[in-house]
């Protein structure tokens, strides 16, 4: 029976740390870059879109295609990012504890 009251707290506790790193989240910046530096996105840590900057030499109507293939790249980029510091913290934050493969708790 200690072992389960012991698990519960432990439970709790990473709860508790989940809902902080939730919190960070949000005021954690990734940025993606396209083309060189040409296009550059950032999104929070939980993948909301913040900004977009685009070299001037892209707003050419014959550059649409390119200029729109390149926000996408920079979107992947920063998302890939994202992702990855998500995995960090949620490995920093679980140390050790045995979660199921692809498990999600966001």
């Amino acid at each position: 029976m200690a072992d389960f009251m012991g698990m519960m707290k432990q439970a709790a506790q990473l709860q508790s740390k989940m809902q902080e790193l939730q919190a960070e989240l949000d005021t954690i910046e990734v940025e993606g870059t396209a083309g060189g530096g040409m296009v550059t996105v950032k999104l929070t840590a939980k993948g909301d879109l913040k900004s977009i900057k685009a070299d001037e030499s892209l707003y050419k109507p014959s550059e649409k295609e390119i200029f729109e293939d390149l926000i996408v790249a920079a979107h992947a980029d920063a998302r890939r990012k994202a992702e990855a510091l998500l995995q960090d913290k949620m490995k920093a934050l679980t140390g050790g504890l045995p979660l199921p493969p692809g498990l999600k708790l966001f």
